[in-house]
């Protein structure tokens, strides 16, 4: 038992550094964004998303708030990604030019204010494992809105819905923890990251028809979201 204890700090701390470590990622995203790498940036914004949708899977394995009760995992996850996925997204769409040039910056401080807002919801993440409204995966509409070269105006658009739409209280798919065919969505997700992976591996060449085809899972994810948001209601 004596043992165990300093194993588990180690594993503990082990967990706060992974998901503390998206947040220099996201700064070595802006960074590859200025370069006009966008093939880079969207790696690093990759990363983040998978860490975090692993990180609080080994939090609750190694018991995290037990082990390390003065330091406040949740705390430190929202911080780094409403950066990650908030405000590194937005100027990866703000440094490619995706939206409207007159418009551009006033659309894109729409997702940072609603996000901001989003974030400190006390029911942003619910009891029974659901997100309220929207939750900011603007790093996952980035990646669309420049794969699939949509007009500006459209991407505007898009952006202004989803800003929306954080303020919205539908309850969305917490794809780790919901247990409504929660095999089924972390089986699709794990295939939908396989094809964005492959996707920014070959940025330059990759079919617009697998671009396409991988917006099934999203769609899956919002329409499977709203089914039990309008069944509970």
């Amino acid at each position: 038992m004596s043992e165990a204890r300093p194993l588990r700090t180690i594993a503990a701390w082990g967990v706060h550094l992974l998901t503390a470590s998206t947040a220099p990622a996201g700064v070595l995203a802006i960074l590859a964004a200025e370069r006009g790498d966008a093939a880079a940036a969207m790696g690093w914004m990759a990363y983040t998303l998978a860490v975090d949708s692993i990180d609080g899977t080994l939090a609750r394995a190694v018991g995290v708030k037990q082990v390390l009760p003065f330091f406040d995992g949740t705390r430190l996850d929202d911080i780094v990604d409403y950066f990650t996925y908030v405000i590194v997204p937005v100027l990866f769409v703000l440094r490619f030019d995706l939206l409207p040039p007159a418009l551009g910056v006033p659309v894109a401080l729409c997702p940072v204010i609603a996000s901001a807002y989003g974030f400190c919801r006390t029911d942003a993440k619910t009891a029974d494992h659901y997100f309220t409204g929207f939750p900011s995966y603007w790093n996952i509409i980035a990646f669309y809105l420049y794969t699939l070269g949509w007009p500006q105006a459209l991407n505007a658009a898009v952006v202004l819905v989803f800003s929306v739409g954080v303020f919205v209280p539908i309850r969305y798919l917490y794809p780790s923890r919901t247990p409504v065919l929660r095999p089924l969505t972390v089986g699709l997700g794990l295939v939908w990251g396989g094809a964005v992976v492959w996707s920014l591996a070959h940025l330059a060449t990759v079919p617009r028809t697998l671009v396409v085809a991988s917006l099934a899972f999203p769609a899956y994810y919002v329409g499977l979201s709203l089914a039990l948001h309008v069944r509970r209601a």
